[in-house]
């Protein structure tokens, strides 16, 4: 899986979106991300760790293709300006 930024996300996603277009799917999924990128022990504690509270991790998909971003969110913004829904 790919992690972009932002702008290359939509990027990337609007060309998923256009080549599945006349057949195909897209699939995003959308989950809470803390910042982890190992897995938590089964026994014991993570040392040393402060999760983010205020970011997801979105992910795209057309079965082929995976691409992936972390958002930042507050209550005050968005995690998607309208403008940018308007490639789904």
């Amino acid at each position: 899986m790919v992690l972009l930024e932002s702008e290359q996300f939509l990027t990337e996603l609007t060309r998923l979106f256009q080549k599945c277009r006349l057949s195909g799917s897209v699939f995003i999924t959308l989950k809470k991300y803390d910042g982890r990128t190992k897995p938590i022990p089964r026994k014991g504690t993570v040392e040393g760790f402060e999760p983010s509270d205020n970011k997801c991790l979105l992910r795209a998909t057309d079965g082929k293709k995976k691409i992936s971003t972390v958002v930042s969110w507050s209550p005050d913004s968005t995690i998607l300006k309208l403008e940018d829904l308007n490639l789904i």
